[in-house]
Parts: structure tokens; C-alpha cells; sequence
């Protein structure tokens, strides 16, 4: 039995949706016997070549000995996947266990029409996937030296493949765990894909509106208005059986009626008609579907469901789907000039990338962005994300020239462990900034079928963080910060120069930036301003270029109260002309100015550079936004710049043999149960990390704990077995640096006394740790986000003041020393009182430890070392409880599947 699957069992979960070279998508699944027709109608439609590499013979047709043997599999020692778009199989991987129980030989065969197209990597990790699962080490393979192709993907993979000839035949061999440069190469092909796969629906060359209408106020009629007066470049179709004429076009029946192939669908139709829209889609060649009709939510899980069979149904057939319940999709590149959405008038084309989920978030970022004049390259609304979510658009925006900055609001994760890799890879190349609030992954929004987070709030925050995200709370936060990030350079350091015509004003400035972590470099507020525009502006203009020249300062705020004779549009052309050679970001406040209707937040003074890139002068009412939002920036640019590190493998650890004992302990509980293991079981698999636990043993009487005591040596701790007495000094559930046999007996019988109104008598006896800071380790497999690695300083620090840290593995050796120094407990690891620092090097290294263990094992359901004893030459555990479980596959793994 492999994971509580017996022999023959299908595996369900093996089941994915994937995304191919050219951004279309298809449905892998083990094979069964029902695919005998199918794989044979596959088999005939190859060509003479393709099926002599297969079978190094040409064969018109499979027996049917072989259809019975290719199909029916027991997905243990026989396994097979299949590709299907529609009704087709367009590729096959197999892999058959040899003699070695630990070896396997795979085969491949890609149907002509879809070969170039990536189904034979997708095979390949898959196959990889399951192989692992059922105990099997390496791969080999037989392929003719011609199959140029099929060697190109082993040797393309990542694996260490050796190869040798033996009779006119090329023979493969490598080990498939994964490696660096296999998931290096996976998440390549995953990028490339993905970003395809969405520029198909922002730049289609053909759009068909189903359900327009000529009726004023619907989303029919919104959605063909605003793709024709948008001034799309592309053909336009509405689709609608009642009607003959709409939007000055003619009108269709049906998308079967449309005289030309269609590369995006726009569906604005009731719920009950959209599959059979899918269905036409399909036929007509859609690459995807814009799903406006909302509603799924109200019938709770019957319309959930509804929901994911629609996904499926598109998937099915080569289709991505935005929606339900879709604001739309916005592609200002004039190129294109499509508004299909259902957004008033055409957005400003800029540098700014925007996602959002529910049509109501994304009316909000639309205002947002409206008012403040910042212009956007793309609007993706998810709405209720059921296929297309943030990390589509982020793997599109990441090389997409027009676009300089990214903002996402997020009301729920379907993939947090893949969102922060790809934010992480995103943000070093452009500033990413999210907004969420601070419940988001706790409870979902109506109509988003995800995970919900078990874990502390704050790690889905430190997540953020460790991904280099600028994160905020609001949509208004989101463009404060996005209106300088997609105008500005980055500041090189955090130098600020606060420039005003208030010494007052000047003074509340730069002491907010101190507040934020900004260094004020240089405070002027002796700049004259009342002598008319011929004189201030130049005056200004040189104060503020003089300013810059300084290498102190990296940033500029230019804070001005109103003064007659100047108004905000030529200071803010005078400020933005004297910044522009300086390569630093300037942003202005103007204060005080009461006139009806003037437009004081935002980006003024905008347009574009010779190359095409956009500029502006980012401009606010209230000094304080400014000063935030120059921190947050500054906080992201110290991100980019500093050395980001690297996932450093602890030495000395045994991980197969930590994976064998896990599934040896797990054999002793079914479905969700959870097994705690005893103090020997938890020290073996922390030994199999190179970690130690300080010895201790449970006594029934004196001359138990004496035995004890002379078995473990002098001095000896005793303590209480009770979870809430056993760290508690202060109630008596612990007695320290006994050194003798009287002296334990003694303290056995008073112990007892004490806690005998506690009915905690149970004790237990432990060597003497040395002298140190007690911290507290504790690691969780969280349905959400996967692994995650919490610390903190032992007692009231954590109990009361839940002054934790988190991180969620894989951490780099930068990683690990942020989350060591982010408790304000930590303050007392480096010296505190007289007392010395300790051996910070060795407690970043049990961290790491424990991070890897949990990356390594998700059936560690919760482990916990409490406390562990910092030292000044190393550190000592105590104290450790670990759960083991069953666990549910992560959202991110080592092959390519589509989110459910």
C-alpha cells in the first residue's frame, strides 16, 4: 500500500490541468481501460515517423494485446499519464518498474499536431512525481539516436542524465529527484508558459461578445460599448439570438454563425447557458473566456461546483477562463486598445499593472487609479478567480516592456508558496505592491474555492515580506505608493532631502521621516517664494537641483505652503524638470490649498520620455501619506539592492532515512489522525538533522529518579510533565541544578507538595543544560501556505506579548538571519544587562535545520522544540513534541499543475 492506496486504486490526485508551450491548456490524468479507442484513434493519426521512434517499427495499428496492456496499469509498478484536449489524447508517458524495484523505463509518445509544444516535459515531471511516490529512484530510457526530439527533452530537463550507446540505440539513466537545475527548468517552462497563455487574452486579434445587448445598463451592452469605443484594434463580434443589429454591427446567433475564428470570448450570459458557450468556444478556437456573469456564491456549494466544472470544461478544451463574476480585461498598449471590460471610458495608458479579484475591488483600484491620474499598461479582474488569479499576471508582467510596476489586491491565496517564488523573482526587476487586509487567508471572500491559513496572521505578512512585496492595507495606499514607483527612479539609499517655505512645516516633515526609518540628509525651509513666478520658479528649481547633487541624498520631499501668484501646475513642471537629471525620486505636498474641484493627489505634470516610458511629478495633500509612501519604497529598494542569499543545505543530514522513519511511524494511523511520537521517536528524526535533545527520563519514585540522575550525571533538573507547569519556575513546576542524591529526594517530595493542588505530580528528570536565552521553535504544516518556521524568545515575550517571527521555507541564509533578528525580544541575544551575547551562528543553524526538516517532510504536522537553550558557544533542546499525519498535497510542488 503506498499512501493509503491500494494496488489498482486510481490515483485522483494525480489528476492536473496544465498549461503548454503556447499558453493553451490541456487535462493530464492516469490512463485507464476506457482509453483503449482513444489511444488507438491517436496511434492511426501518427505519422510513419513518429511511431517508428515510438516502437523502433512501423505498425499501422496496435494489437489488442498491446491497447490492454498500454491502458490497463495497477499505478504502482505500471504507470501511465495521458494528455487530453477534448475528447483526444495528444500524448502519452509511461513508465514500467524493472527487476531493481528502485528503477524504472520510461517511454514517451506526443501526438504529431502537439509535439514542439512541451507535453513530453510535462510527462516527464509527472511521471518523476508519481515514481517518487511509489519508492522508485531512476529513470532510464531507450531512444533511436534520430529522435531528436524525445532527447532533447531528457537533456533538457534538469536531471542528471547519462547516456551510452549499445546497439544503434541511445540508453538514458538518472537519478529523478528533483534538483536545482530541474526546478530551475520547470519553473522556466511554467513562466513562459503562463505568460503566454495571458497575452493571448490581452492582445487576441479577435473578440466575440456573447450576450451583448442593445439595452442600456447591462453588462451586455456595457461590455460591447466599451470595447468599440476603446477603439480596439481587432475584429469585434456580438453575439446575441435576438437581436439582428447591435452596436452598429451585425449580430450573431450563435459563435458557431461567426465568420471567423475568435481568439477571446467575452460572456456576459445567465449562468445556465454558459456551458453551452464553452462548448461553441471550444469548437470555434478560443484561447479563453472572459466570464462576467456572476451569482455562482449564492447557491453555496452547488454553485461552487457548477463553478469548477465550467473551469474544467474550458481547460478541457485548450481554454483559460477570467471570472466568474469579472470586471474584465483592459490592454491600453495602442497597439491593441482593448477596454473589455466594464469600466467607464478607457484608462490612461501608463506603466502600471493591475490585478484584482471581486468586480467591487476592482471599480475601487479603477477610481483609485482615475483619480490620481496614473496611468495603467493592463487591468486583470479575476473576479472570483477560479482559473486565472495574480500569479498569471504576474508571470505576464514580468516581460512585458510596457510595464514598469505591479499592483495586486488580494482577497484571497490559492497558491501562496508559488505566489511567493514568482514575487520574489518579480521584484527584483519591478516593484510588486499588494493589498490585503489583515484577515485575508483566515475566512473567504463569496465565491473563491481556496484554502484557508491555520498559521499565525502574521506569517502570511512575513511571506510578503520575505517575497520583497511593498505591501499595503487599501486600494488609496496601493496607488500612494504606485503613482511614484511608476513615474520615479528608485532612491539609492535613504537620504532625504525635505525642502519647504515653512521652517514649521519643514521641521513636522523630517521628523515623520525620521519616524519611518528615513535619514534626513538636508532640511531647507529658507526658501522665498513670494516674489513672483519670473523669480520663484527659477529660485526653487535651483534649490531643489543643488539639493540632489548631494551624494548624501537619495530621495526629495518638497512640502509647500500656498503662495499667490503660484499655482500647482507650473511648480510641479518646474520641480519635475530640475529632478529629471538627477535619477533620484522627488515627490511634492501641496498643503493647505482649499479650491474647489483642484485636484491636489496624484501624478501631475505626466507624459512620456522619447523611449516611451512614462514620467510624472507624484503629488500629495498630506505630507505624512508622502513620507510613507517614500519609506515603503525606500524599505523595498534596500530589498533589491542588499545580497538576497541562498538556500544553504545543513551538513550532515540523512533525509531519506528521516523519510523512511516518518513512513514507518505513519503506517500506525489512518485518514486525518495525527501521531504524536515519544521522546525517543522525536530525538531519532531531529538525529537525522544533526539535532540533539538534551536526554531526560519520567520517574515513578525517588529511587527511579536516582538511578536516573546517576545514569544522565550531576547536576540534574527536575520538572513538572504537565504542558502548562513544566517551563513555569515561578509556580514550581520546575527545580534547577540539583547536585546530589539527598538534595533530589528532598525535591521530589516538596515538588510534589507544591503541585499537588495543580494535579501535576508527574514528574521527570533531565541533565543540567548550560546557561543561556531559552527561545521557542515551533514548525507547522498549514494547509494554506505550506511549511512554516516560527520563533521567539521563550516566556513572557511569546506568551504574552506574541512577539513571534515567522518565515515560510525554502529560507536563504539571508532569510534565516532576518527571521533570527526580527523578535524585539532578539535585542537580548546580542548582549543584554552585562550579560554576553550568544552563539548566534549556531542557533541560525538549528533554525535552518528545522526549516529543511519541514520543507523536506509536510507529514510533519507540527513540531515544537521548547525551549531550546542559546549559549554563548552553541545550543542545547530540552524540550521537543512532534505530530506526524497524513499530509494533503502542497499548492506548489516539483511538476507543473494548474490551481483546482
Amino acid at each position: 500500500m503506498v499512501d493509503g492506496r491500494k494496488p489498482g486504486e486510481y490515483p485522483s490526485h494525480w489528476e492536473a490541468d496544465v498549461v503548454l508551450r503556447n499558453g493553451s491548456t490541456a487535462h493530464l490524468r492516469p490512463i485507464q481501460p476506457g482509453d483503449a479507442d482513444k489511444l488507438q484513434k491517436m496511434h492511426r493519426s501518427q505519422s510513419e515517423s513518429s511511431v517508428y521512434m515510438r516502437y523502433f517499427t512501423y505498425k499501422s495499428a496496435l494489437t489488442a494485446k498491446e491497447l490492454k496492456r498500454f491502458t490497463e496499469v495497477n499505478h504502482m509498478d505500471r504507470v501511465a499519464f495521458v494528455v487530453v484536449r477534448g475528447e483526444d489524447i495528444i500524448g502519452v508517458g509511461r513508465y514500467d518498474r524493472l527487476d531493481d524495484p528502485t528503477d524504472a523505463e520510461v517511454a514517451f509518445n506526443i501526438s504529431d499536431a502537439y509535439q514542439g509544444m512541451g507535453v513530453g516535459s510535462i510527462l516527464l515531471e509527472h511521471l518523476a512525481a508519481a515514481a517518487r511516490e511509489n519508492d522508485i529512484e531512476r529513470f532510464s530510457a531507450e531512444v533511436l539516436p534520430e529522435n531528436r526530439k524525445m532527447l532533447t527533452v531528457f537533456a533538457e530537463a534538469g536531471y542528471a542524465v547519462r547516456r551510452h550507446f549499445d546497439e544503434g540505440v541511445v540508453m538514458l539513466e538518472f537519478p529523478i529527484d528533483p534538483t536545482e537545475k530541474s526546478r530551475a527548468v520547470m519553473e522556466s517552462r511554467e513562466h513562459r508558459a503562463e505568460a503566454k497563455s495571458l497575452a493571448g487574452l490581452l492582445a487576441p486579434s479577435s473578440i466575440a461578445v456573447i450576450g451583448a445587448s442593445r439595452e442600456w445598463g447591462t453588462i451586455g451592452h456595457t461590455l460591447l460599448h466599451n470595447l468599440i469605443e476603446g477603439g480596439y484594434t481587432g475584429t469585434v463580434y456580438a453575439v446575441n439570438p435576438q437581436a439582428f443589429e447591435l452596436g452598429g454591427m451585425r449580430s450573431y446567433a450563435s459563435v458557431a454563425e461567426l465568420p471567423g475564428p475568435i481568439d477571446l470570448a467575452v460572456v456576459a450570459v445567465p449562468r445556465e447557458g454558459i456551458g453551452a458557450v464553452i462548448t461553441e468556444c471550444a469548437a470555434a478556437g478560443a484561447k479563453g473566456l472572459v466570464i462576467a456573469t456572476g451569482g455562482f456564491e449564492k447557491d453555496g456549494e452547488a454553485g461552487m461546483a457548477q463553478q469548477r466544472e465550467l473551469v474544467r470544461q474550458a481547460r478541457a478544451n485548450g481554454m483559460r477562463v477570467i471570472g466568474p463574476a469579472s470586471l474584465g480585461l483592459v490592454n491600453t498598449d495602442e497597439a491593441t486598445s482593448m477596454n473589455a471590460s466594464v469600466a467607464p471610458g478607457m484608462p490612461k495608458a501608463g506603466a502600471l499593472g493591475l490585478f484584482s479579484q471581486s468586480a467591487a475591488v476592482g471599480v475601487l483600484l479603477y477610481a483609485a487609479s482615475v483619480r490620481r491620474g496614473v496611468g495603467v499598461s493592463s487591468i486583470v479582474s479575476a473576479g472570483n478567480r477560479a482559473d486565472v488569479s495574480g500569479n498569471d499576471a504576474m508571470q505576464f508582467w514580468e516581460d512585458d516592456p510596457s510595464t514598469r510596476a505591479v499592483g495586486l489586491y488580494l482577497e484571497s491565496f490559492g497558491n501562496p508558496r508559488k505566489f511567493s517564488r514568482i514575487a520574489r523573482r518579480l521584484s527584483h526587476s519591478k516593484p510588486v505592491i499588494v493589498a490585503k487586509s489583515d484577515v485575508m487567508g483566515l475566512r473567504l471572500p463569496p465565491g473563491h474555492a481556496v484554502r484557508t491559513t491555520q498559521a499565525p496572521t502574521a506569517a502570511v505578512d512575513a511571506m510578503l515580506r520575505q517575497s520583497g512585496v511593498i505591501r499595503v492595507s487599501t486600494n488609496e495606499e496601493l496607488m500612494e505608493i504606485a503613482q511614484v514607483v511608476a513615474s520615479q527612479p528608485l532612491p539609492g539609499g535613504n537620504g532625504l532631502a525635505v525642502l519647504s517655505n515653512s521652517e514649521a512645516l519643514a521641521s513636522v516633515v523630517a521628523d515623520s521621516a525620521e519616524q519611518h526609518g528615513l535619514d534626513v540628509t538636508l532640511s531647507h525651509a529658507e526658501i522665498e517664494l513670494d516674489d513672483g513666478a519670473s523669480r520663484a520658479l527659477p529660485r526653487l528649481a535651483a534649490i531643489l537641483a543643488t539639493a540632489l547633487e548631494d551624494p548624501a541624498v537619495h530621495c526629495g520631499i518638497i512640502t509647500l505652503l500656498p503662495v499667490a501668484g503660484l499655482n500647482k501646475a507650473s511648480v510641479a513642471k518646474t520641480l519635475r524638470e530640475a529632478a529629471a537629471s538627477s535619477g533620484k525620486p522627488v515627490v511634492a505636498v501641496f498643503t493647505g490649498i482649499l479650491e474647489p474641484g483642484s485636484v491636489v493627489d496624484g501624478l501631475l505634470d505626466d507624459g512620456k520620455h522619447e523611449d516611451g516610458s512614462n514620467y510624472g511629478l507624484p503629488c500629495y495633500s498630506s505630507p505624512g501619506t508622502a513620507v510613507k509612501a517614500l519609506a515603503a519604497i525606500a524599505r523595498y529598494a534596500r530589498w533589491v539592492a542588499r545580497e538576497q542569499g541562498e538556500v544553504i543545505e545543513p551538513v550532515g543530514i540523512e533525509v531519506p532515512a528521516a523519510a523512511e522513519f516518518i513512513e514507518d511511524a505513519l503506517g500506525a494511523i489512518d485518514g486525518v489522525e495525527l501521531l504524536h511520537l515519544s521522546k525517543a521517536q522525536a530525538a531519532t528524526l531531529l538525529g537525522h538533522y544533526g539535532i540533539s535533545v538534551l536526554e531526560s527520563a519520567n520517574f515513578e519514585d525517588a529511587d527511579e529518579a536516582v538511578a536516573a540522575a546517576h545514569r544522565l550525571g550531576w547536576p540534574v533538573a527536575l520538572k513538572a510533565r504537565d504542558e502548562n507547569l513544566r517551563h513555569r519556575l515561578d509556580l514550581g513546576g520546575v527545580r534547577l541544578n540539583i547536585p546530589d542524591e539527598a538534595s533530589l529526594r528532598s525535591n521530589i517530595l516538596h515538588m510534589r507538595e507544591v503541585l499537588a493542588p495543580y494535579s501535576a505530580t508527574d514528574l521527570e528528570i533531565q541533565s543540567m543544560a548550560p546557561a543561556g536565552q531559552g527561545c521557542v521553535i515551533r514548525a507547522v504544516e498549514d494547509p494554506l501556505l505550506g511549511p512554516v518556521v516560527s520563533y521567539g524568545l521563550a516566556g513572557d515575550a511569546v506568551n504574552l506579548l506574541d512577539d513571534w517571527a515567522h518565515g515560510t521555507p525554502p529560507l536563504t541564509n539571508t532569510d534565516l538571519a532576518d527571521l533570527l533578528n526580527a523578535p524585539r525580544a532578539a535585542a537580548r541575544l546580542r548582549g543584554y544587562q552585562g550579560l554576553p551575547a550568544v552563539d548566534l551562528a549556531a542557533l541560525q543553524d538549528l533554525l535552518n535545520r528545522i526549516a529543511t526538516l519541514k520543507d523536506n517532510h509536510p507529514e510533519v504536522s507540527l513540531l515544537e522544540i521548547n525551549p531550546v537553550m542559546a549559549t554563548t558557544t552553541g545550543t542545547c533542546v530540552l524540550g521537543v513534541e512532534i505530530w506526524l499525519g497524513n499530509a494533503q498535497q502542497r499548492t506548489d510542488s516539483a511538476r507543473r499543475a494548474m490551481r483546482h
